[in-house]
């Protein structure tokens, strides 16, 4: 988030000094295996920071479908770009990739100031991620709710062609998500986010490869082909969590800091992206006598980002709890659900809008 931030700021010819090197702190060292599901506003907001374009071909995958597996026979949910009039569903970005380009872009920001020490400013935009010191040193309190779930990522190879085709797997009480990739080959790889309960994930990050993968095809029913792993796995404790308030006299909050929702609908990035590109138009649009830091300003921000954020954490709650439970009639009545959704066009045509940001 601090380094869009930066970039959509310096563009007004604000002065910005970005604190530390960057980077997540969330993730295990090593290789970074995490992929982006990034809606229709998302990639227009990289685009007017002149990122987007810059970035490699095969570290932007276009998804043209997207299927939903329920836990029974037969329950599913398709959706289509054709359906929706539009080119993609969504971009599957390369975490690593998109991290590397902004950096690169803020090298020729004008405005743009790398500090390690706190420097005086009229405003303070907290963006640290979920375990942010500077949100607690301001007394924000964090409504957290764990899930008891780990995500468990890594990329994956597979036999066949993924034809620009997302897949998702609800079971109870897991998540399985397959991300179509171009890296590391072309048109044959997936990103992949698996929610599991803790136990659960343990015992699978305990598992050799070979395991892995067998447990893999199981839990995918070989519908994306033969799956193999292409790197290492890393994984994350899961949780629900909201900060109040989220912005003040002279500071804000955005991305991680401010809210975090389960990954099952992929929409993490994009909420944090909306709360970038909601902050540069209220401060675009103060009036002139107005400071950077006035605290009704910056409520201007908090109300346009209070209910778009609070219903992705509602939704991705509701439907993780929902595929959770493992009595016999909410299993017949959340597939069923799934199998009427799918047959009534307009209501999935709009779940589809709201998912790309329309």
């Amino acid at each position: 988030m601090g380094r869009s931030l930066a970039l959509a700021l310096s563009a007004q010819g604000l002065r910005v000094a970005l604190l530390g090197p960057g980077g997540s702190a969330q993730l295990p060292r090593g290789e970074d295996v995490r992929a982006y599901a990034l809606n229709a506003t998302s990639v227009a907001l990289l685009r007017e920071l002149r990122v987007w374009e810059a970035l490699p071909d095969d570290a932007r995958t276009p998804v043209y479908d997207m299927c939903v597996h329920g836990d029974q026979p037969g329950a599913k949910l398709a959706f289509s770009a054709w359906q929706q009039g539009v080119r993609e569903l969504a971009y599957i970005v390369d975490a690593a990739a998109l991290e590397a380009q902004l950096d690169m872009a803020l090298r020729f920001a004008p405005h743009v100031q790398r500090v390690q020490q706190p420097l005086p400013a009229a405003l303070d935009a907290i963006c640290e991620g979920r375990d942010s010191g500077s949100r607690a040193a301001r007394g924000v309190q964090l409504e957290r709710q764990p899930y008891g779930h780990r995500a468990i990522a890594a990329r994956l190879l597979a036999d066949r062609p993924h034809d620009g085709v997302a897949r998702q797997w609800f079971r109870s009480p897991d998540v399985l998500a397959l991300l179509p990739f171009d890296r590391p080959v072309q048109a044959a790889s997936y990103g992949l986010v698996w929610s599991l309960p803790e136990a659960r994930a343990q015992a699978l990050l305990a598992l050799d490869d070979a395991a892995f993968e067998s447990a893999l095809m199981e839990a995918s029913e070989g519908q994306a082909g033969m799956l193999r792993l292409a790197g290492e796995r890393q994984s994350w404790p899961l949780a629900l969590s909201r900060a109040e308030p989220v912005s003040g006299e002279g500071w804000v909050l955005l991305g991680d800091a401010a809210h975090q929702v389960h990954p099952l609908a992929g929409q993490g990035l994009n909420l944090g992206l909306a709360d970038v590109a909601a902050l540069r138009d209220v401060l675009e649009a103060r009036e002139s006598w107005r400071p950077l830091g006035d605290e009704r300003l910056l409520r201007r921000y908090a109300r346009a980002r209070a209910l778009p954020n609070w219903a992705m954490g509602e939704l991705t709650d509701a439907l993780l709890r929902g595929f959770a439970l493992e009595h016999p009639l909410p299993a017949r009545l959340r597939n069923q659900g799934l199998s009427l959704v799918d047959r009534l066009g307009p209501v999935k045509r709009w779940l589809t809008a709201r998912a790309l940001g329309q």
